[in-house]
């Protein structure tokens, strides 16, 4: 549990993970440039600060893979290297799970929900368990953050008071749920007695991606388990170590064994199998859009299992002509910057009215110039570095595309010190819709500012892309928002805020960016089979046509005996 001293430090930097302070914004970012990080304009200083990176708080206790519930080694007996994006170096070598893994991962989770008490236990019981297992999360917070800071690069601070809350929340709120999960009694024509059941889907097959390793963790495994389903979750090969701890907390809480299984491994190999199972019923996937593709075509070549996708975006934030520009940057700072820039949603197409565009371009530069950048354990630091090689190297290369196509570089665009995937937070103005920054997710800290004129135009911009995953709209002016916001076609519209992420809010996209909903009341039905029960009542008391005799239709002939069945 955090201590009520790392709380009060924090409470800033809380405020403005959730978006709930950023009226304040701007002074709380000069209050952190007081901490000892600094922000990325001191050149000299932070690069030597990242040069010598701070031990991170936590022990790494699991590295094997969850099934059956015990942690055991791959078959194959190969492991993988999970690295430290602050440093390139190794952090833990873990158990690589490939096909075999899988299977077994599977046939225990199989095994658990046709024999095991998981979904014929009561209800409440799995009200108990599940509140449980979120009193052992919450208690391990800090540890758990510091394995998602550690692996990803994310700021610590960030995970532990922006992220940790919500896991926590998002299991008590399935929890909530667990024994409110019921079908509906329905009338018949027929006099017939007829109800639904929503019923547990069987086996979920769940992979998560790299970039909130324990807040997908959340968004998939609560909702499956709360319907009485088992699961085989495949982490992120980048981040594979908080889920792992999460899966021994949950064998604490009383998770039976074979519920909740964990393999960590490649998509090519693990990821793979797990889509192409025959005896998984059901896949959610969070990912790029590329390869949800390939899980859909992994269902359809196999048992057509159930598929929920959260997939890729490029969301349009929109400045209109009244905005109070100091705000609007805050807010789109934050949009497109939280997380490294490494979010689905991020707020990557700033689209600003033509009469406050020049004010908005240079101030935004200014704010992007204050970001803390440095060692995400270190107090007050706002962006960490990319998660890996691979990620970094691909932001780069958009940077140099977007200088090339001649979008104009206001800051930044180069890697910040010689050790660890460190990016200089990057602003470009004046970019076009044939851009590649323009049109590609790039999934890192670089904002592209466009300019727009009226309102037609910008939602006819905003829409033209494959993406529809979420969009912000900043205004004062309610029939503008209504029109902006009812002709953006996105699964997600904030308007005068970012990022709000309440459990009870579904999550999903149009178009390319998925299939389904995530959180609330929504994500039931992607964990659900109905059934439809129906009997036959003997002499119903309130049905007019309790007697097949002298049955008439509508206008008054006798239907044939042999048309009627009354059993």
């Amino acid at each position: 549990m955090a201590s009520r001293k790392a709380l009060a430090i924090s409470a800033p930097l809380l405020g403005r993970i959730l978006s709930r302070n950023q009226q304040a914004a701007t002074a709380v970012a000069s209050r952190k440039l007081s901490t000892g990080a600094r922000n990325y304009g001191a050149a000299a200083a932070a690069e030597k600060e990242l040069e010598n990176p701070l031990k991170p708080p936590v022990e790494i206790k699991y590295t094997k893979l969850l099934i059956n519930g015990e942690f055991v080694d791959s078959k194959s007996g190969k492991t993988f290297a999970t690295h430290d994006p602050r440093t390139e170096e190794v952090i833990a070598h873990l158990s690589e799970g490939d096909a075999v893994d899988i299977d077994i991962a599977v046939k225990a989770a199989r095994k658990a929900f046709d024999e095991g008490p998981w979904p014929r236990m009561p209800a409440y019981e799995r009200v108990n368990i599940l509140n449980r297992f979120a009193d052992l999360l919450e208690k391990h917070s800090e540890e758990l953050a510091a394995l998602d800071a550690w692996d990803s690069g994310k700021p610590y601070e960030q995970a532990l008071y922006g992220e940790m809350p919500g896991v926590v929340r998002n299991f008590k709120y399935f929890a909530g749920w667990a024994d409110k999960i019921h079908g509906r009694t329905i009338p018949t024509d027929s006099g017939h007695f007829a109800y639904t059941l929503h019923e547990p889907v069987g086996v979920c097959g769940q992979i998560i991606p790299w970039n909130f390793p324990m807040v997908m963790f959340a968004w998939k495994v609560a909702p499956a388990l709360a319907c009485g389903n088992t699961v085989v979750l495949k982490t992120a090969e980048q981040t594979p170590l908080s889920a792992l701890r999460a899966g021994a907390l949950a064998l604490e809480a009383g998770i039976p064994p074979g519920v909740l299984n964990i393999v960590s491994g490649y998509g090519e190999t693990a990821g793979a199998a797990l889509t192409h199972h025959m005896d998984v019923d059901k896949v959610a996937f969070t990912g790029s859009t590329e390869v949800g593709k390939k899980i859909l075509q992994a269902a359809g070549k196999s048992n057509l299992k159930k598929v929920t996708l959260e997939l890729g975006g490029k969301s349009p934030f929109i400045v209109c002509e009244g905005a109070d520009v100091d705000k609007a940057v805050e807010l789109s700072h934050f949009a497109l910057f939280f997380n490294q820039g490494e979010c689905c949603c991020a707020g990557s197409r700033t689209f600003v009215h033509e009469k406050v565009y020049d004010e908005f371009v240079e101030k935004a530069k200014e704010r992007a110039v204050k970001r803390v950048v440095g060692d995400p354990f270190k107090s007050g630091v706002e962006q960490g570095p990319q998660v890996d090689k691979e990620q970094f190297n691909k932001i780069l290369g958009y940077i140099k595309s977007g200088q090339e196509q001649g979008a104009r570089l206001l800051t930044g665009g180069s890697r910040l010190g010689s050790k660890g995937y460190y990016i200089q937070p990057t602003v470009f103005a004046d970019v076009q819709d044939h851009h590649q920054i323009f049109n590609e997710e790039i999934f890192g800290p670089v904002q592209s500012v466009t300019k727009f004129s009226g309102i037609d135009e910008v939602i006819k911009r905003a829409n033209r892309t494959q993406f529809g995953l979420a969009a912000g709209i900043f205004s004062n002016d309610v029939n503008e928002i209504n029109t902006i916001s009812r002709g953006l076609r996105a699964g997600t519209v904030w308007v005068n805020t970012y990022n709000i992420y309440d459990t009870s809010l579904p999550f999903g996209g149009y178009k390319q960016s998925g299939l389904g909903r995530e959180k609330g009341i929504y994500a039931l039905e992607n964990y659900t089979e109905v059934k439809t029960v129906v009997m036959p009542m003997i002499n119903p008391a309130w049905h007019p046509l309790s007697s097949s005799r002298g049955r008439r239709d509508r206008v008054g002939k006798s239907i044939p005996r042999h048309f009627i069945h009354d059993d």
